[in-house]
């Protein structure tokens, strides 16, 4: 009985102590609950209790501060939240991807020049052509009337010409995400729908209770390395490979020079445009970018020209065999010579490299980005495979 009585006595000596203290723990604004005068702060190493998981702003001398409230109160001392933010990305609104234009897609063979025409009858009986979109690769026109007949389509381009073309169907699909704060953890986009591996590695087995579309987009909760490849853990028993999966590695600290809090980073390898305000993370999207040899060029750059819409042409190949001729690229923001961040409406896929130097984006996105961004804001472009050429000399003006 004797026993019994010291274990009580114990027991309510230990909650009265815990009672009487009232611990400090971090804000959000950084500031803590001030130690109650009536705790007597001896020698730490004399404190009975175990600290409970908070944020402390010292040692304490009451408690010992042990596991998680030691890790956070080193994270604290490091200026990081202790606390998980949770995972919340936000959608781009689907407005973002209206544009006053329409445009039509020339289905000719790469050698084929397209005849532009005065009149429609002209260009539906072939004669009188009074000039002509050269040969090449992907060619479109943005146009203001349009005529169907049994034969084909015939647009009217902005300038008064009239050609055969095919009207597109606007892309409105975003991969865009926006955030209020930013993640705890990286995350990214599968690159083509799948099941997960149970494991990081090859021979482990798919998990078949389980199926990601492509585009989605996933938080990873542990990074690995196998095979040279990397391997993102998604879930239990839920594992994606590079193959699989686009990752915005999350990284806060400003590239040299900046000093405002804003920059746009564009990840070469994994294809990933993120913007960051103060030094936080509000914005990401898989991209499109240069595709070898017409890399986009690594380096530190500022955003010098913005426009709402801009025709581009041009060609790279000693033939022309690429020649390119797109109306009205909207959302464009120079930043590296002709090299800029714009909406591609001619894009259907997105994530591995496509252009001939420039960051293509999904309309919305793009949108999105442009009505964010600022003439001089910094974009940081950079491969952490080390795979892009980096050499200035390497490069010229570049393209869309």
């Amino acid at each position: 009985m004797r026993s019994l009585s010291k274990i009580i006595t114990t027991i309510l000596s230990a909650i009265v102590a815990c009672n009487a203290v009232s611990i400090p723990v971090f804000s959000q604004n950084g500031q803590t609950d001030p130690i109650p005068d009536e705790v007597n702060q001896t020698d730490s190493a004399s404190a009975e209790f175990l600290c409970r998981p908070d944020n402390y702003s010292m040692n304490q001398d009451y408690c010992v501060s042990l596991g998680p409230s030691e890790k956070l109160t080193k994270l604290a001392a490091e200026g990081k939240s202790g606390a998980k933010v949770p995972f919340n990305p936000q959608k781009i609104d689907p407005s973002l991807s209206t544009v006053p234009y329409n445009y039509a897609k020339l289905n000719l063979e790469n050698t084929e020049s397209a005849p532009l025409y005065n009149t429609v009858e002209d260009a539906i009986a072939g004669i009188n052509a009074i000039g002509e979109i050269p040969a090449g690769g992907i060619r479109y026109v943005s146009y203001i009337n349009r005529v169907d007949t049994a034969d084909g389509h015939y647009v009217q381009a902005k300038n008064g010409s009239w050609l055969r073309a095919s009207p597109a169907a606007l892309p409105t699909a975003t991969l865009g995400r926006t955030f209020t704060a930013t993640p705890s953890n990286n995350f990214g986009w599968v690159f083509e729908g799948c099941n997960p591996y149970l494991e990081p590695n090859y021979n482990s087995g798919v998990n078949t209770s389980v199926w990601f579309d492509r585009e989605q987009v996933l938080e990873v909760l542990e990074t690995t390395q196998d095979k040279n490849t990397a391997w993102f853990k998604v879930g239990e028993n839920q594992w994606l490979d590079r193959n699989h999966f686009r990752c915005a590695y999350i990284n806060t600290t400003p590239p040299e020079g900046v000093t405002n809090g804003r920059w746009i980073e564009v990840d070469l390898h994994e294809q990933v445009v993120m913007a960051y305000e103060n030094n936080s993370l509000v914005f990401a999207a898989m991209v499109a970018t240069g595709m070898k040899p017409f890399y986009t060029k690594p380096g530190i750059f500022q955003i010098y020209e913005k426009k709402e819409a801009e025709n581009m042409t041009g060609a790279f190949e000693a033939d022309k065999s690429d020649y390119y001729s797109l109306d009205d690229v909207p959302f464009t923001m120079y930043f590296d010579e002709a090299r800029a961040l714009h909406g591609a409406y001619w894009r259907a896929w997105y994530g591995y490299e496509q252009s001939h130097g420039c960051v293509n984006m999904t309309i919305g996105d793009a949108h999105w980005l442009y009505n964010w961004a600022q003439i001089g804001d910094t974009v940081y472009v950079h491969d952490p495979s080390g795979e892009t050429p980096t050499d200035p000399s390497y490069y010229g003006a570049g393209g869309a």
